[in-house]
């Protein structure tokens, strides 16, 4: 089956460092305040249990996932020295995560390619 659907998504996991989840708090809502302004993004936002953190987040296309990137790289920094990422996937279809390969590739994630599907 083909999809026509672009949507790339960055799935991070994240582990507070104890007594930072406050301090997480507050960057994770800079994070949401300017991402709010990406014209690509979809979704985007943060899920607690306990000191574990999950960002929710898609984009259009992965011009739009690595346009997200390099506008939150300032507060990620900030974010990783309160936090590890404890697990990272991209997902999307083989053209687009192929544009992310390599841009994404210090971070490690793992890869997910989109082989059945829609988007309404």
């Amino acid at each position: 089956m083909v999809t026509y659907d672009k949507c790339c998504t960055i799935v991070p996991y994240f582990k507070v460092h104890e007594g930072k989840s406050e301090d997480f708090k507050v960057l994770c809502e800079q994070c949401v305040e300017i991402t709010d302004k990406e014209p690509k993004c979809l979704y985007y936002g943060f899920s607690f249990d306990g000191d574990q953190a999950h960002c929710r987040e898609g984009y259009e296309d992965a011009e739009g996932a690595l346009a997200h990137l390099e506008n939150v790289g300032a507060l990620l920094g900030e974010l990783l020295k309160i936090a590890d990422i404890t697990r990272l996937e991209v997902h999307g279809p083989e053209e687009e995560v192929a544009k992310m390969r390599e841009p994404m590739s210090e971070l490690n994630p793992q890869f997910f390619i989109l082989e059945y599907g829609f988007r309404r």
